[in-house]
């Protein structure tokens, strides 16, 4: 026990010694952030349109996305909704919420940034808790037939 006792004393007394050697000097950080911290914040709401879709929508510095979305596909009800996500690299993963017939729904949606465009992803789902999700994001694909293209935000 004594020896352990002893152990102990001469290690604190190694780190203490060691903290007062220790003289703090001023660091100089340099103007700006670093570049691998800097994020474009797009200006203002960005806008894309096909002949059948509509979305508009505003980045934060975090990423996240709010916006609009709405579908006009021949045959269908029309809906639109709210687009509330995040911007993962160059893919847009959002919740849209839309009314359809009289009933609210929430349904994950993909995009994929291409180029100045987005493309639509597809992919398996499932419906849990009252939303419909992608059961594995990783095997969207993503359909050239439904490309929205950046439209000016005032002609909507």
């Amino acid at each position: 026990m004594k020896k352990v006792l002893a152990i102990t004393i001469v290690v604190l007394s190694i780190f203490a010694s060691c903290k007062k050697d220790q003289v703090a000097e001023p660091v100089e950080i340099p103007a700006g952030a670093p570049k691998e911290a800097e994020i474009v914040e797009p200006a203002g709401d960005q806008c894309y349109a096909s002949s059948a879709v509509k979305m508009s929508f505003n980045v934060n510095s975090h990423q996240e996305v709010n916006g609009k979305l709405s579908y006009n596909i021949a045959g269908k009800d029309k809906n639109e909704g709210t687009l509330i996500g995040n911007m993962k690299g160059d893919t847009l993963i959002a919740d849209y919420t839309f009314m359809s017939e009289g009933v609210s729904s929430v349904r994950e949606v993909a995009f994929l940034k291409q180029e100045g465009t987005f493309v639509e992803g597809y992919g398996d789902v499932a419906e849990a808790n009252g939303k419909v999700s992608f059961k594995n994001k990783k095997l969207l694909k993503f359909d050239q037939k439904n490309v929205l293209t950046k439209v000016d935000c005032t002609a909507e």
